[in-house]
């Protein structure tokens, strides 16, 4: 416990640290704002939904006043290779919300930021930019306006019995107009994924349409946020949302396949779309690579870089058998609820969170020496 309390942990002479893979990365998960125009009951943070006047502002404030450092703090090239001799390829920013085509941030924030990461990238590998969106805000207008800023996917991931007016047959006036707008602007349909693997090596702008339906994306639901306080989650100890997509699985291993991050309006990082209960770091104060390259050798994040949650405590005295104890909790409702989200939140409150800080703090006092 010792290596928590004070924020280091054994350097790499102990542990397997890997060769960096470069600046690059293969995908991010950038949230621009919690501003939304719904409040959905499976929602995995209660921060996204409807604001108003001062509440409003103080949303859009935080998205304006953070963007341009975020975007400088990315990685040089957003490239990765499916093989150590592949081609590099292309990697994605995927933009989301909340809803990222409503008024007060449309204009001020997406745009800005589309053209900011289509600059940042030129003649540097280039990027596909994901624009993530319900779907019943889309315009032919909005959808020209997003072809000039250099969207490269329009992902409509509002197609599920949560949002009001979509549910069941519902959504199907508005999936046959989504495709006919689409398919006169020259985009063409990819797969079923909404984070755009599907069409890796398409130049085509694309789009795709889904939802969090039980055969699709989240499944279970994610023991968050709102979906969590309306009790929404029947994930087991057998769902690892960790070895998944949108997970921690391969978080550090950027410049190859797979590897992906979370960041919040404000800059927060997070291994996963989750969220875990500490950021990893923030990039409107550093570079993303070398906050994922200080990770490198920790056990703590090896087990998460490796969608193994249950094995991140080994280090700091939680074996597996106590990592599952704590993966165990009472729902809102009063039952008896098991997953391993639970107990890597648990892990981050009681051992994991002042290490991070240590972690963040001497990164920032070798910058400041640099």
């Amino acid at each position: 416990m010792n290596g928590a309390q004070n924020g280091s942990f054994p350097r790499a002479s102990r542990y397997n640290l890997r060769i960096g893979n470069g600046d690059q990365m293969e995908s991010i998960y950038y949230v621009i704002s919690w501003l939304c125009h719904r409040r959905c009951d499976h929602c995995y943070d209660t921060r996204f939904r409807p604001y108003v006047r001062e509440e409003r502002d103080a949303v859009v404030h935080e998205a304006l006043t953070s963007h341009a450092a975020i975007i400088d703090n990315l990685p040089d090239r957003m490239t990765y290779r499916e093989t150590p001799d592949g081609p590099e390829q292309p990697g994605r920013v995927i933009l989301s919300g909340g809803e990222v085509l409503l008024d007060p941030i449309r204009e001020p924030v997406l745009y800005p930021v589309m053209d900011m990461l289509r600059a940042k990238y030129t003649g540097q590998g280039g990027v596909r930019v994901v624009v993530q969106t319900t779907g019943d805000l889309v315009t032919e207008q909005l959808l020209d306006e997003l072809l000039e800023h250099g969207v490269w996917q329009v992902s409509i991931t509002g197609m599920d019995d949560f949002h009001v007016g979509h549910e069941g047959e519902k959504r199907l006036p508005l999936i046959e107009k989504l495709t006919r707008m689409f398919e006169a602007a020259g985009l063409k349909p990819t797969g079923r994924r909404h984070d755009g693997t599907d069409a890796r090596g398409s130049v085509t702008p694309v789009y795709s349409m889904m939802g969090a339906n039980p055969e699709e994306w989240i499944g279970p639901i994610w023991p968050r946020g709102r979906a969590w306080e309306k009790g929404l989650s029947s994930a087991t100890l057998d769902d690892n949302f960790c070895n998944r997509w949108s997970g921690g699985l391969n978080f550090m291993e950027h410049g190859k396949l797979g590897s992906e991050v979370s960041i919040e309006p404000n800059g927060n990082v997070y291994p996963c779309c989750l969220k875990t209960k500490a950021p990893l770091g923030n990039l409107t104060e550093e570079k993303l690579i070398d906050i994922l390259d200080s990770l490198r050798g920790h056990p703590t994040f090896e087990a998460l870089n490796a969608g193994a949650p249950e094995r991140m405590g080994t280090a700091f005295g939680w074996d597996e058998a106590t990592f599952l104890r704590h993966s165990e909790t009472k729902t809102p409702g009063g039952e008896t609820y098991r997953n391993l989200c639970i107990g890597c939140d648990r892990f981050h409150e009681q051992v994991l969170g002042p290490l991070i800080e240590g972690l963040r703090r001497e990164r920032l006092a070798r910058r400041n020496v640099a």
